[in-house]
């Protein structure tokens, strides 16, 4: 199965991008620029994608982010700490953002003769992000298959959809993912702030596997108050 996968540079889609080498036929990795608070992230993408020797597209979407306002990951909206779990972290929601990516993918995807696209959508997510959830996956691959009938058959795989992030850490782990090389922080500092909702979840997601975490944090011992509190 040659399958593109949409890569952020973050531990999930990175440990997917591996996932895929692995089992499948990487195609290539795709990354957007939404106009997100900071691209750190995408340079960890196409360092990714030096490493499995495939091509990385980014494709520039910023203006169509500017329009989707009221995020904290686009606008001048303070990220909230915390974990994921907590309402506050609602104000992280970027509206109809992977439908949007998704959408581009398969029509790159079908392009280019691929047979899928992956994406790192996960269970951990569906609190938060409604288009992360099961209900959204198989909608958006029945909209697909109308829309493109007649011109490409392009599967949407996402192995991680019903699973953990600390499952993703113990399957990026079996496949050799080099963790220290992922970018999941909001922040967008010199090193992971250890307070944010993706930094909470990311510590925790490795005490949980019981796998070591390489990440450099500035406050490394936040996350669990803030599992507690959640």
């Amino acid at each position: 199965m040659d399958t593109i996968v949409i890569c952020s540079g973050g531990l999930d889609s990175v440990s997917l991008a591996y996932k895929v080498a692995a089992e499948h036929r990487l195609r290539g990795l795709l990354s957007f620029d939404y106009g997100q608070r900071h691209v750190k992230e995408v340079e960890y993408a196409a360092a990714c994608a030096r490493k499995l020797g495939v091509p990385h597209k980014v494709v520039d979407i910023s203006t169509v982010g500017a329009a989707l306002s009221g995020s904290a990951l686009t606008d001048d909206v303070d990220v909230p700490d915390g974990h994921y779990a907590e309402e506050t972290m609602k104000i992280t929601i970027v509206p109809n953002r992977n439908a949007i990516m998704l959408a581009i993918a398969f029509g790159m995807a079908a392009a280019e003769k691929a047979d899928a696209v992956a994406a790192a959508v996960h269970g951990g997510d569906h609190f938060i992000y409604p288009d992360c959830r099961p209900g959204f996956i198989d909608a958006f691959q029945a909209m697909q298959n109308h829309a493109l009938e007649g011109v490409a058959e392009v599967q949407l795989y996402t192995p991680f959809v019903t699973i953990s992030k600390a499952d993703i850490v113990s399957e990026g782990a079996k496949h050799g993912t080099p963790f220290a090389e992922t970018w999941s922080c909001y922040k967008g500092g010199a090193v992971h702030c250890g307070r944010c909702g993706t930094c909470v979840e990311r510590r925790e997601a490795f005490d949980i596997a019981g796998v070591e975490d390489p990440t450099v944090y500035a406050d490394p011992d936040y996350w669990r108050e803030a599992v507690e509190r959640a």
